[in-house]
């Protein structure tokens, strides 16, 4: 197929991971308009099926050959007419055992590559097997996007750093999607405007390690992230600004200061610890001690005392011991997170913790169990501690009741308020009344917008 056929076909993108994995589902789904596909919500009868996958967790490789298992049933049914891609990190990081095990499977694409999509679907119409394109260009895929990006919605996800040269034992990144790359200044205020014009109102700005950014300025020097969501902060229609995942030893002065100083970024960081012990973080290779981030967190609440933390915990690296288990749980009571993700540690083949003497998994399981339930404590509290705020809301769409708008709170928090009109985009004053366990019910307070 060429880019001039505009006969209809139809698309189907599943996304496993990360909001760095959605955005680029939504960029291979703007490539690929052009040819002539359209989206569609379900398998059966596409055209093309893409999974773009995640490599983090355990097991990740066999959840992906159960679906393409599925989907082969589905391509023979078709007369084996169904284009299969396999993109994302574990394209990357099994290009080449994906396509034995599975041969009926058209294209394995890193995702460093997929800007290639057009040129690779055309090879793939041309031969027998897959094609494979796992490299790491030295070009920036970036550069070679379309333009003309679909409406993400109200609250919209921008990449604008790929890449880790932290080589934490535990992690598969640095070998999935190489080594950290930040977009240029230009590029990003690019997209974002067309975001904005698109009614994007909240922009999160993503990377691997997103605060380690350093993309070239228009006059050649090096911006950091706090200068980049400065000039952001100037694009009239953007209301707010917040970005994930960091690192803490890349949470400089001026970052820290842009808290205080730059009034649309978000008073909510994500700020991944791993683990409170220094033995364990040694051993996970993070280059930073448990201390080091308390002092991150006490700073950032001096110059931002409403600012509100988020982490990740992975329980049970190898070697960690109740004493080891012990010290996270000091680090959170003493922290006090809104929000946090944690999970028993996995071995990724290929990373050095993995071929460590491993801790056993009921020891595991029974940490995570006590570990969720104090963040789980932790959550609710400071969600209950948001009742009687009359606070700013975004609102995103409807409800899920008839009668009921929803938004999000500067905290991320999903708000949801009895209101008939459509206020999608808009930004209003609530006082929240109260706090369930997964969102917040308020009520309207103003008649007029507090953004335009």
């Amino acid at each position: 197929m060429t880019t001039t056929d505009r006969t209809p076909r139809k698309l189907h993108v599943v996304t496993h991971g990360c909001q760095m994995n959605v955005y680029d589902s939504a960029r291979m789904t703007d490539l690929l308009r052009p040819l002539g596909y359209e989206t569609v919500e379900a398998p059966e009868g596409a055209d093309m099926v893409i999974l773009n996958t995640c490599h983090i967790r355990e097991r990740a490789e066999e959840k992906v050959f159960s679906q393409l298992g599925r989907l082969r049933v589905m391509k023979e049914a078709q007369g084996g007419n169904m284009m299969i891609a396999v993109t994302g990190c574990v394209a990357q990081a099994e290009g080449e055992v994906l396509a034995k095990r599975a041969p009926y499977v058209d294209l394995v694409v890193g995702p460093q590559a997929y800007h290639r999509l057009p040129e690779l679907i055309a090879q793939a119409h041309r031969k027998t097997g897959a094609v494979i394109d796992t490299d790491f260009p030295a070009e920036q895929k970036f550069d070679h996007l379309p333009d003309d990006a679909a409406p993400q919605g109200v609250v919209s996800y921008l990449t604008i750093q790929e890449g880790c040269d932290k080589f934490c034992s535990f992690c598969v990144v640095p070998y999935t999607r190489g080594a950290e790359a930040s977009r240029p200044v230009a590029s990003v205020l690019a997209e974002t405007r067309r975001m904005v014009a698109l009614g994007a109102r909240e922009i999160a700005l993503l990377g691997q390690n997103v605060n380690a950014y350093h993309g070239e300025g228009p006059d050649g020097s090096t911006w950091s992230l706090a200068r980049l969501m400065d000039k952001m902060a100037g694009i009239e229609g953007l209301e707010r600004i917040r970005y994930t995942t960091s690192h803490p030893n890349d949470m400089s002065d001026e970052l820290i200061a842009a808290h205080r100083d730059n009034a649309k970024l978000t008073p909510f960081l994500h700020l991944p610890v791993q683990s409170g012990s220094d033995k364990i973080l040694r051993a996970m290779n993070r280059k930073h001690k448990a201390d080091d981030f308390r002092r991150i967190v006490e700073r950032l609440r001096d110059v931002r005392p409403d600012i509100a933390f988020s982490s990740d915990f992975i329980v049970g690296h190898p070697g960690e011991t109740d004493a080891d288990f012990e010290a996270t749980m000091a680090l959170i009571r003493e922290t006090n997170f809104a929000l946090a993700y944690s999970f028993t540690y996995s071995p990724r083949p290929g990373t050095p913790a993995a071929s460590l003497p491993q801790v056993e998994q009921a020891a595991k399981d029974a940490r995570l169990q006590e570990l969720q339930a104090l963040l789980r404590t932790q959550q609710d509290a400071f969600n209950i501690s948001t009742v009687g705020l009359e606070t700013p809301v975004l609102f995103t769409g409807s409800g899920r009741y008839p009668g009921q708008i929803a938004g999000r709170s500067l905290w991320l928090q999903p708000v949801v308020v009895q209101h008939d009109s459509d206020l999608t985009g808009q930004i209003r004053m609530v006082k929240i009344n109260h706090a369930n366990p997964n969102s917040l019910l308020g009520t309207l307070l103003d008649k007029e917008l507090i953004a335009a």
